[in-house]
């Protein structure tokens, strides 16, 4: 697995990570034994670096990556995240400092670690300038609870705005082959910045897999499930493309997964996608994204077949994009 650098640190990260979400049961029933067989192969794959929060599962997310790093041995690159309000409507965030703290130091306590390598404030309170957010997060840093400062879902003008404080190492938003926003501002402002770029579905929450997806089988707890990118009449045309993007992957000898992972890698060297999975056996269909590389033509197959803008449905309904920073 090739690495690249984190932000402004001297740290280098596989350069996929893996999402832990999953773990927590976003789009369906999971277990411990199912998150362990999914660490041990992102181990074997070379993947050093996982993203979590305490949101997923009320903590269950971390819980279980501390535990594996105990019985295993192994210590993993983490990114964690904090900010939301559990149990609070949909969208509530507090970024005060006393409350970050106490995020932050449970989640260090699940994870079984006295620092991690990232810490994201999750959503944006907006009743909070972000600058003095940033000097909330230097502050962890300067503690040594936390070695990067990063934000998730902002727009490039507040990322612009809390790195006049200081230097921001990471962004986290969403950003795939059906979700172009970031290439409106984010993609460039973090390279300008020198900020990692961190995508996040950047396999369209399971779409650009070898297989169609069924969306009648989805969970009642399953995000997707009133995602209207998965709800009819959206989703037959949406999948009708997808078709077309998987032949031209299976053409080149290419999984669909690490056709689109690929994708999101070589929009810039400052890019670390984090796609997510449960499962071992779906790792092993992308883990070597890394080393695909497309030519011209390829690039130019791409755009016709899947050119910008071209998904049904926004990419969250009106409840899930509550607490996003919007732009443009």
């Amino acid at each position: 697995m090739k690495t690249r650098r984190l932000g402004h640190t001297d740290i280098d990260i596989s350069a996929i990570a893996l999402g832990c979400m999953s773990f927590a049961g976003f789009y369906g029933k999971t277990d411990q034994d199912e998150a362990y067989a999914t660490l041990d192969a992102a181990r074997a794959a070379g993947i050093s670096f996982l993203d979590t929060s305490d949101l997923y599962g009320q903590g269950l997310s971390e819980n279980w990556i501390g535990a594996y790093q105990k019985d295993r041995g192994h210590r993993f690159q983490i990114a964690t995240k904090g900010g939301i309000v559990a149990g609070a409507p949909r969208g509530t965030a507090d970024n005060s400092e006393p409350f970050l703290r106490e995020k932050l130091e449970a989640s260090l306590t699940r994870l079984g670690v006295d620092h991690v390598e990232l810490y994201y404030v999750h959503r944006r309170d907006f009743t909070r300038p972000i600058e003095e957010v940033t000097e909330t997060l230097l502050t962890f840093k300067e503690e040594g609870l936390i070695r990067a400062i990063g934000f998730s879902e902002i727009s490039p003008a507040s990322l612009r705005n809390a790195a006049r404080v200081g230097p921001v190492d990471a962004v986290q938003n969403e950003y795939s082959l059906w979700t172009r926003l970031p290439d409106l501002g984010m993609v460039q402002a973090c390279d300008e910045l020198g900020t990692t770029f961190v995508p996040f579905s950047p396999l369209g929450r399971g779409i650009f897999g070898d297989t169609d997806l069924d969306p009648s089988t989805f969970g009642d707890t399953d995000f997707r499930k009133n995602n209207p990118r998965f709800i009819e009449p959206n989703f037959t045309r949406n999948m009708n493309r997808v078709r077309e993007f998987r032949a031209f992957a299976q053409r080149r000898g290419w999984t669909t997964a690490a056709t689109a992972l690929a994708w999101c890698l070589q929009q810039g060297d400052h890019l670390v996608p984090i796609p997510g999975t449960r499962s071992a056996a779906h790792l092993m269909e992308w883990a070597d994204a890394d080393q695909i590389i497309f030519s011209r033509s390829d690039r130019e197959e791409l755009d016709r077949i899947l050119p910008v803008g071209w998904a049904e449905g926004d990419r969250y309904s009106d409840a899930q994009i509550v607490g996003v920073e919007r732009y443009c």
